[in-house]
């Protein structure tokens, strides 16, 4: 049960997925895991470090993956709730989210503490809930851990389907503002994204992706201050703005949010890194501080943002942005070079499980052309699904509502209550309702969320088609 322990790389961006994640800031381990005579093995004693974190460090480096282009969808999740709705519904999948990723943490340092390791990762922490649980699913640790560690893959594929299309769709309404006798399609805007996103992916070390990072990090503010600015001017009564709804649009909601907000691959490598993890948990908290900041930013971005550009606002609010002022058209276009920049980083993580995959080869023969081939047949894929679902708004929702509402949602709840399950599911066994609850709550993210996006999608690709012949007959 055993692997060879490795330092843990410098956490420089959401990169670092699939690989390393850490463990919780309290030891509580049920007596019949360790000997009463054997102190118990505190992984936090056992972590090499070379670069860690401080606490202040670790909640800038959370901001940093959780504040990115899923808070300027905020204002079309809004548009899906109402004010009202959008508020309560904004506050309460915070809470859910923050305490799912705290329930993984604590799983892991508990676990670690079991296995004797300093560090799991998000799919060996799973696989480990198992192994480690009731005896009648133990032989499942192995193949939970293989599932987790693909749908990882395939959550963050899908990611990279939703950067395409927000690259595309920033760069159609920038040249439309400039040229809009041109009208090019989005579809043609995907397309010619390509080339550019197959050359920055060929980057193999992470280390040569720091200056994007850095330099993404700096472009973004700039874009959050730009569009501040024309969410301000003018802004309307809120009672200009529906207050809830049509329950039949909340899903697109649930889907945007949990989208927006999960960062379940993200949080347990910043865990890891830091110098004193004992301080990632409790009140206040690493988790706790950056999460509060993270829902009252959601909060206020998403409600003033729906109120100033209501039905009308877009997949993203930055491509709501004047056309005929260039300062907001430069904010669109520094907004698609920021995900272009960060886009080689989400890469790295189907990558590393396909590097895996490649170590086990008996030759390094072909190494270079077997990852060129990769790394390109991957991008044309990406592209290919940006090219057949263009609409920024209705990709974002299915992403969060297949991949993020599962490994978010069901996944931490499922492998807590299997964990827990022979060591005590609390006094009237809350731990199990709760976590049933949770389980619910993401089943009905996952399906109503999936139908209503895929619905939507249907009608709006019927919709391109209709238009499409009208113009041809004229």
């Amino acid at each position: 049960m055993t692997e060879k322990e490795k330092p843990v790389d410098n956490f420089n961006s959401t990169a670092e997925l699939t690989t390393n994640t850490g463990f919780d800031s309290t030891l509580s381990i049920d007596s019949k895991d360790i000997d009463k005579d054997e102190k118990a093995y505190n992984p936090f004693e056992h972590r090499q470090l070379e670069h860690p974190n401080s606490t202040l460090g670790s909640i800038v480096h959370l901001l940093k993956a959780c504040l990115g282009s899923g808070i300027l969808a905020m204002p079309s999740a809004f548009k899906n709730s109402g004010i009202v709705i959008g508020m309560i519904g904004t506050l309460l999948a915070g809470v859910i989210c923050t305490h799912t990723v705290a329930l993984v943490v604590r799983t892991s340092q508990e676990l670690c503490v079991i296995a004797k390791k300093p560090s799991m990762g998000f799919a060996e922490t799973c696989g480990a809930a198992f192994t480690y649980g009731p005896k009648r699913l133990q032989s499942w640790g192995a193949f939970v851990k293989t599932v987790i560690d693909y749908s990882m893959v395939a959550t963050y594929i899908s990611v990279l389907c939703v950067y395409t299309v927000f690259i595309a769709s920033s760069f159609k309404e920038a040249i439309d503002g400039w040229y809009p006798a041109l009208n090019i399609s989005i579809q043609v805007y995907c397309v010619l994204c390509l080339v550019p996103l197959v050359l920055i992916c060929q980057i193999r070390n992470l280390k040569y992706l720091v200056p994007f990072s850095a330099t993404a990090n700096i472009l973004i503010v700039v874009v959050f201050a730009v569009t501040m600015y024309y969410i301000f001017i003018d802004l309307p009564s809120p009672k200009e703005r529906e207050m809830v709804a049509s329950v039949t649009q909340w899903p697109l909601f649930v889907s945007t949010v949990i989208f927006a907000m999960e960062g379940i691959g993200v949080v347990m490598p910043v865990e890891n890194e830091m110098a004193h993890p004992e301080k990632f948990l409790g009140c206040p908290g690493v988790l706790n501080t950056a999460m509060v900041i993270v829902i009252s930013l959601y909060g206020v971005f998403g409600f003033f943002g729906y109120v100033q550009f209501g039905d009308a606002v877009k997949g993203s609010i930055t491509l709501n942005l004047p056309q005929d002022q260039w300062v907001a058209q430069g904010a669109k276009l520094l907004m698609a070079l920021v995900i272009y920049l960060s886009f080689a980083l989400q890469f790295y993580v189907p990558m590393e499980k396909v590097n895996r995959l490649l170590a086990k080869r008996k030759s390094d023969r072909f190494e270079n052309v077997i990852q060129v081939g990769i790394r390109t047949s991957l991008i044309i894929i990406v592209v290919a699904v940006a090219v057949a679902f263009p609409n920024l708004e209705l990709v974002i929702s299915l992403v969060g509502a297949i991949f993020f509402s599962t490994l978010g949602l069901l996944i931490p709840a499922l492998i807590d209550t299997v964990y827990r399950w022979d060591r005590g599911l609390g006094r009237c066994n809350y731990v199990l309702i709760k976590n049933a609850i949770i389980m619910i709550i993401s089943i009905v993210a996952l399906v109503s969320g999936s139908y209503v996006s895929i619905m939507e999608m249907i009608h709006d690709n019927s919709g391109d088609v209709i238009t499409h012949q009208n113009e041809t007959l004229t």
